[in-house]
């Protein structure tokens, strides 16, 4: 059909547009923690020596599972820059601490045992513990061992190895463990002041490590609980699986837990109520005996 000349198109009209508005930019990301940054705290001390403080950290950073490493590596892994490495490095270098056989790839020297030496001959506690140790392993054909609480962790300061008694998790004298998942953690977390055990539950990464491993403050603080009345510790696969241990305090004169000693075995050979009833007596009084060279 024919349109007329005079007929209008009408378009509708185009409704008015909202402004839009700019997305909320994302949170930034968390700086990553390292131990260089744990030195911050000690800004504007001026007795601090935070050349000293590097030094140790880069010592700290080598591990059994990255026993060498790069100047790159190992400033990644301690957050301190290439530079700061690498004139730690070259100190301890030329002191004998460490070295690099193809000028790359660090490592520690012997020589640094002499550190660690040092600290077990002058050690009451450490020079004390180990003869103990080696009776109850002779006895018992097990291994037992002591260890403090330091930050985070428990580091072992006396230790026995029953060969027969090979274990997956590879420990000796200066190990480290995380503490809320380990027996001897438990004694000396439980036997903390109140203060510094809130301190320790605000910092402490509660990781999985097994499908047992306890992850929650709530639940860690029952177990604490449960360590002070029953007056030890039983861990049940919780570091690891088939990795069970009991622990007792050690006290000093003054009442304060200053260490532990416990029991280490694999959890199908010893069962928890043999290792309750056999070992916690043994445990409490080589404890005792322990005890009464720190008077």
């Amino acid at each position: 059909m024919p349109t007329s000349s005079s007929a209008r198109i009408t378009i509708p009209a185009t409704p008015a547009l909202s402004p839009v508005k700019d997305a909320p930019a994302p949170p930034a990301p968390a700086a990553r923690a390292t131990p260089a940054s744990t030195l911050d705290q000690y800004q504007g001390d001026p007795n601090f020596m935070t050349s000293l403080a590097r030094g140790l950290i880069v010592i700290q950073a080598f591990t059994q599972q990255n026993p060498q490493m790069t100047i790159s590596q190992l400033s990644v892994k301690t957050g301190l820059s290439r530079a700061a490495v690498r004139r730690c490095l070259y100190t301890l270098s030329k002191l004998g601490f460490a070295g690099a056989e193809d000028g790359q790839r660090y490592a520690l020297r012997p020589r640094m045992l002499s550190l660690s030496h040092t600290y077990t001959t002058s050690s009451t506690l450490s020079t004390a513990a180990q003869p103990i140790l080696e009776r109850m392993s002779q006895t018992f054909r097990e291994s037992f061992s002591v260890a403090t609480l330091d930050g985070n962790e428990i580091v072992y300061i006396a230790r026995t190895v029953v060969p027969s008694r090979v274990m997956a998790v590879d420990l000796h004298i200066g190990s480290r463990l995380p503490a809320y998942c380990t027996s001897m953690g438990r004694v000396l977390l439980a036997y903390l002041p109140p203060e510094q055990l809130e301190s320790y539950l605000v910092r402490a990464e509660l990781i999985p490590h097994t499908t047992r491993t306890i992850t929650t403050v709530d639940k860690l603080r029952a177990a604490l609980r449960t360590v002070r009345r029953l007056g030890y510790a039983l861990v049940d696969q919780e570091l690891e699986v088939g990795l069970r241990s009991l622990a007792v305090p050690v006290y000093a004169p003054s009442g304060r837990v200053v260490a532990t000693v416990n029991l280490s075995g694999n959890a199908p050979r010893m069962p928890v109520f043999d290792m309750q009833t056999h070992f916690l007596t043994p445990l409490r009084n080589a404890a005792a005996e322990l005890s009464a060279y720190l008077r």
